[in-house]
């Protein structure tokens, strides 16, 4: 007559009754890491996509702006050029120097701004393309979060 005579009735029972629970909490803590790790995964790839590609673009504008101002130096330096053999024409006709002068002052200040209107609208472009791939990015995260909570729910609704 050992524990078996002492044992209450009803207890077996209530022991698979609490080890069912303990078993449907560790189903339910080891799905929910599993759902908040794939969605890890998800979030972070569409981070890394929109990292890569602002970094793809800030090389694609940079490459822009060098450009400019590469072509700005050619021309300063044409402009040099100009003015030192301009120089020596000067005092024989001072008119036609001023003339030439103011010309090519007013040509190169036109240069000037449609560079600096070319370097905005390089940075407009490259604005807008990432504000779409930030965009793109927010969608793809905002979609992964949102089946997320709808597995978390279906999770803990059982």
């Amino acid at each position: 007559m050992g524990k078996a005579a002492t044992r209450k009735p009803g207890s077996s029972t209530k022991g698979v009754a609490m080890m069912d629970e303990v078993k449907k909490t560790q189903a339910q803590a080891v799905e929910t890491l599993t759902v908040w790790a794939e969605t890890n995964q998800k979030v972070l790839r569409d981070l890394t996509e929109l990292t890569a590609a602002t970094a793809k673009e800030g090389v694609r504008l940079y490459a822009e702006l060098q450009q400019g101002a590469i072509e700005a130096l050619r021309e300063t330096q044409a402009v040099a050029l100009r003015w030192q053999s301009a120089w020596q024409d000067g005092p024989k006709d001072p008119i036609a120097w001023y003339q030439k002068a103011m010309a090519e002052s007013v040509d190169q200040a036109q240069k000037t701004f449609k560079l600096v209107e070319g370097n905005a609208q390089a940075i407009t472009r490259s604005a807008e393309r990432l504000g779409t791939q930030a965009e793109q990015a927010g969608h793809g995260i905002q979609e992964t979060l949102t089946a997320a909570v709808a597995k978390m729910k279906g999770v803990y609704s059982v």
